[in-house]
Order: structure tokens, then C-alpha cells, then sequence
């Protein structure tokens, strides 16, 4: 089943700024379609394509003083084999990072999952954030950690996700950050998810339980949201004014069956947190 994704961002611009957005499905996605426009002054923005060695796609600009919109638009076919893992990989995910300080929390993390391993330890860790963690829109700060989230019990997509991955890291399980379209997403934007390290290959972990894995569309992956930022900007001010996120699965047909099958197939509900689901 196809999944349609769009991201629509209005930016304000204080001065002469590079940006550099993340907003675009990744080089794993089976793409059947896409475009990406940047316009200011009425006219096009040149925009340079940079991958990165985890298969994101990053778009660098330069913009000027002045309002600048951004458009992107893909169409996705399921299918699309996930990503080998690397030696170097597993290593880069066991350490601690910005957000997910694996070392503050470890002490924690042994006590709570004491004799746990493997695919027990992934559903263990899963259901605790999922337990203990309201998700709460505006609450947090974007320079929130794991350690933050642990403290305070609450979050949004980004917090979930750096606490599985801090306390999977703790227990010497390779974890990693996602950032997805998420089709069937409530309320719809940007998501996060987390990715184990499980028998040579990679696991999605949504303890938000908002999302179903197997629809997700990957941007980008990295050791927390640092890497994986939508927008990031460097010499000026930058306003963001609007943002418009969607994403939803394409009928097989026409009718109200394949509707129905459509909506059934992205429904979080559905969803069984312990399956072991991988995102391409």
C-alpha cells in the first residue's frame, strides 16, 4: 500500500541564514514520487542534496532576510528493505549522547530489568516508558533528555524515544533515533520512534503507542534528535511561522472497502507493541 506524505514549513528570516532541513523520506524509502520546491521572493531557492552515511538526505539553502516556504511532497511504496547494520554502528549506538545519557541512568535501568535480555528486554523497556510517561503536548523543552523524561513523567514523541534508547544503551543493547512520517498519527506531525539492535538487525520501538510501525516512512536516523533535527539554521534568525505535517496510507482501489482496509492498516490500535517490526 502506497503512503502519501507532505511537509509544508513558512520561515521568517532575520538575515542572510544557511539552513539546512531534513525533511525528505530517506534513501531506503521505495520512492514512486516526490518533489521538493523552496521558494522566496517568488522565485526558486537553489537547494544542494547531502546524504549521510545513516541514509537521511539533507537539503542545504542559503535564504535572505524575508519570508521563505518550503514544500515537499512524496509518494512511498511498502516494500523497501530496511537498511543493513554496520559494525561501527553497534558501537555508536551502545555510547551515551546528548539526550540519552545511558551512563545517568544505568544504575536505574540494571535494577528495573535485572535478568532481562533480548526480544523479554526490548518488550520490558517498551512497556515501562509506555506505563510511566504521559505524553503531554507542550510540556517539554526541546533540550529535554532521558534523564528529564525519567524525572518528570511526561513528554511527546522525542522523549519516549530518548528514554527507550538511554535505557536499552544501559542494558549493552545497541539503540538508535528515528525520525518518521507516521501515517494515521493523532495529532499528525513529525514523529520519533527508537530502533534495538536485535539478532543483526534493527527493531522500531514506539513506546508512545500513537503510531503503527509497520507504516512508518523514515527521514532520517541517528543517536537522538540532535542528528535528526527537521530544520536547523546557522547565521541569522529564523522564525518558523506555519508548519503542516501529513502523512496516510493510499487505497488499493476505489470503493469503501479499500478505504476502510487503508485506514484499518495505519490504525495504532492494531498495533501489537511486543511484535518485532522493522522500518526501511
Amino acid at each position: 500500500m502506497l503512503r502519501n506524505v507532505t511537509a509544508e514549513l513558512d520561515l521568517e528570516l532575520g538575515a542572510d541564514v544557511d539552513l539546512i532541513l531534513q525533511i525528505t523520506a530517506a534513501r531506503s524509502a521505495h520512492l514512486v514520487q516526490e518533489r521538493l520546491t523552496v521558494m522566496q521572493d517568488d522565485g526558486a531557492v537553489a537547494v544542494t542534496e547531502i546524504a549521510d552515511p545513516a541514509g537521511a538526505r539533507l537539503h542545504r539553502l542559503r535564504g535572505h532576510a524575508g519570508p521563505l516556504q518550503v514544500r515537499y511532497e512524496a509518494r512511498v511504496a511498502a516494500g523497501a528493505a530496511a537498511p543493513d547494520a554496520s559494525g561501527l554502528e553497534t558501537i555508536t549506538y551502545l555510547r551515551p549522547s546528548r539526550y540519552c545519557q545511558s551512563d545517568e541512568v544505568f544504575a536505574q535501568a540494571r535494577r528495573q530489568f535485572r535478568g532481562l535480555w533480548g526480544r523479554e528486554l526490548v518488550a520490558a523497556v517498551e512497556d515501562f516508558v509506555a506505563t510511566t510517561t504521559t505524553y503531554t503536548l507542550g510540556f517539554s523543552q526541546g533540550t529535554d533528555s532521558a534523564v528529564t523524561t525519567l524525572s518528570s513523567g511526561q513528554g511527546v514523541c522525542r522523549d519516549y524515544a530518548h528514554l527507550v534508547i538511554a535505557l536499552l544503551r544501559a542494558m549493552d543493547v545497541p539503540a538508535r533515533y528515528a525520525a518518521c512520517y507516521a501515517p494515521g498519527l493523532r495529532p499528525m506531525d513529525f514523529h520519533a520512534v527508537a530502533e534495538a539492535y536485535l539478532d543483526g538487525a534493527w527493531y522500531v520501538i514506539d513506546a508512545t503507542r500513537l503510531s503503527r510501525r509497520s507504516a512508518l516512512v523514515r527521514i532520517a536516523t541517528g543517536r537522538d534528535a540532535a542528528d535528526c533535527a527537521f530544520l536547523s539554521y546557522h547565521g541569522g534568525y529564523v522564525g518558523l511561522t506555519r508548519m503542516q505535517v501529513d502523512a496516510h496510507l493510499v487505497p488499493d482501489g476505489a470503493g469503501d472497502d479499500a478505504a476502510a482496509a487503508a485506514l484499518a492498516a495505519s490504525d495504532p490500535a492494531a498495533d501489537d507493541p511486543a511484535a518485532l517490526v522493522q522500518l526501511a
